[in-house]
């Protein structure tokens, strides 16, 4: 049986598909530079030290590793439960609970700053938006961030295209779904975008291995994913013979601080 493409499946679908992933993901997926870092502390004005944080959708702790060693208290909420286990294994004794963006397990106004790295388009914004709100201590900041692949580097832009031709997936219109996604925000909140540059150096199994952690590889019949695999090694040794691959990534940030009174209705939590 042909296993559906990645946008016939649902977004449940999808998310869910990670958690069968999580050691690959962890080992394989970029984290975020230090300059991301940087901006949030420029735009809420403050120091990560010290700060409550809730790292929402944290995955195996990519973003919550980052967070805790700016010095933040962090707690970290997770509905997978193979990502969940991952994300002990990786930071025992940080302390991570079961739930979702769109009803966060947590008490009202606990946090001043809520965080989704790579996460925020898994949740329903009508029901997430509030559940920031309610969260974040009056004057919190919501951030959400992506590390996206750099497209005017050729070797990356042919590489998306590669892949678009095998699996029959338009890149284009994923990015269209993420910007409509995040267009809810701006009626509620009011948003900040940041654009931030950063590249990595990692061994060829590394950087295939993070291709392999995306939905739109684990959603496909194991050896049609291994059959693209195996070409783009070959595509990728023309371009990086010593095997040391230059990822390059430009980070969507989007910011937004809540009112200092907290007016907006606010959601149940599970």
């Amino acid at each position: 049986m042909t296993t559906p493409r990645a946008h016939q499946v649902t977004r449940s679908t999808r998310a869910h598909s990670f958690n069968t992933a999580a050691a690959q993901y962890a080992a394989g997926r970029p984290s975020y530079p230090p300059a991301l870092f940087d901006t949030i502390e420029e735009l809420t004005g403050r120091p990560l030290a010290g700060s409550r944080v809730v790292d929402a959708g944290a995955g195996t702790g990519l973003a919550t590793a980052r967070l805790r060693e700016r010095g933040a208290d962090v707690i970290a909420v997770e509905p997978g439960e193979g990502m969940a286990a991952e994300f002990r294994r990786t930071l025992p004794g940080v302390p991570v609970v079961r739930g979702s963006g769109d009803a966060l397990p947590l008490a009202d106004h606990c946090a001043d700053l809520l965080t989704y790295a790579q996460a925020w388009h898994w949740t329903d914004p009508a029901r997430a938006v509030p559940e920031a709100v309610r969260v974040l201590r009056p004057g919190g900041a919501l951030a959400l961030w992506w590390n996206r692949d750099a497209l005017d580097v050729p070797w990356i832009a042919q590489a998306d295209a590669r892949a678009g031709r095998h699996f029959g997936f338009d890149v284009s219109a994923e990015k269209r779904d993420l910007e409509a996604h995040t267009a809810d925000l701006t009626g509620h909140l009011d948003v900040v975008r940041r654009d931030i540059r950063w590249s990595r150096r990692v061994p060829l199994d590394t950087h295939l291995a993070n291709l392999g952690s995306h939905s739109l590889f684990l959603l496909q019949e194991e050896e049609r994913s291994a059959a693209y695999l195996a070409e783009e090694r070959r595509h990728v040794l023309d371009v990086f013979p010593d095997g040391i691959v230059e990822e390059t990534y430009d980070v969507l940030l989007l910011f937004a601080t809540t009112p200092a009174s907290a007016t907006t209705p606010l959601a149940t939590t599970a």
